[in-house]
Formats: structure tokens, sequence, C-alpha cells
């Protein structure tokens, strides 16, 4: 059965924090980055869609998806988001590269996902450029 990216997604980024959560409620909430609906459509190798993290927070995507033969990844992306003129967004970049999480033979219900990291390329509000977070994306029924 090959990946299927085309659909929504729920998204997580997270800060690369390697300290233990240890039980504590407030240090996990502070590791989440980002949250939000990926909705992707993929056609003739370029995927498309957006992120919505809600209250008008929207980021566009584009980039090319790549085929991977010969391995346990059957397809890597790089998406580009570009904040939405008129929302709170606009003048935002972030680059995502991704690829489907490993699909284990005896696995058991497994919910596809996909898995990678996210580069803000663009400063705004404060924040400088080059920041990355991991991030893991839920495929939704």
């Amino acid at each position: 059965m090959s990946f299927q990216l085309q659909g929504r997604w729920t998204y997580r980024s997270y800060r690369n924090d390697a300290a233990l959560v240890a039980g504590n409620e407030q240090k996990a909430l502070q590791d989440i980055f980002g949250e939000g609906i990926f909705t992707l459509a993929v056609s003739n190798g370029k995927v498309t869609g957006a992120l919505d993290m809600g209250s008008g927070y929207v980021l566009d995507l584009s980039g090319p998806v790549v085929p991977v033969s010969g391995g346990e990844v059957q397809i890597a992306f790089t998406i580009i988001g570009t904040g939405r003129s008129g929302t709170p967004t606009a003048g935002w970049e972030y680059d995502y590269h991704g690829t489907d999480a490993f699909t284990w033979p005896k696995g058991i219900d497994q919910v596809p996902a996909i898995v990678g990291s996210v580069l803000r390329a663009k400063p705004h509000n404060g924040s400088p450029a080059g920041y990355v977070a991991s991030f893991i994306a839920i495929k939704r029924a």
C-alpha cells in the first residue's frame, strides 16, 4: 500500500528541548511550538494546501513531493509555508521537510503519520529567522 499524503492532518511542532517533562503538564504545553490542521492536496508531484492554526493564523503551503524507493520511507517533501495577506501571518515564512513515519509490518490500527522539521525562514513578531522545531502530523479520519 502506498502512502497517501493528500488529506487533512493534525499538525504539532515541538521545541527541541531535551529536558524531561517529568509529569509537569505546564512544561509539556510549553514544549509545543505550534499546532493546527494541515490540509494537503497532491498533483503532478507537487503538494499544495494550508496550515490553519485557528484565529485567522493561516499559512499557504506549496512544494515538491519526491517518491523514495528502496527504503522504509515512501515519500519525502519540502514545503514552503507563506503567511496569507490580510491575516496575522502576513509576511511569515516557514520551511517544512518531512517524510512518512515508518509503517510497522505487525502494527495494529497504526494511523498514518508524517514527521519532520520546520524552520522559521523569515523573522516575525520579534522572533529571529533560523529557529528549528520538530513536527509530527497525524492523519485525520
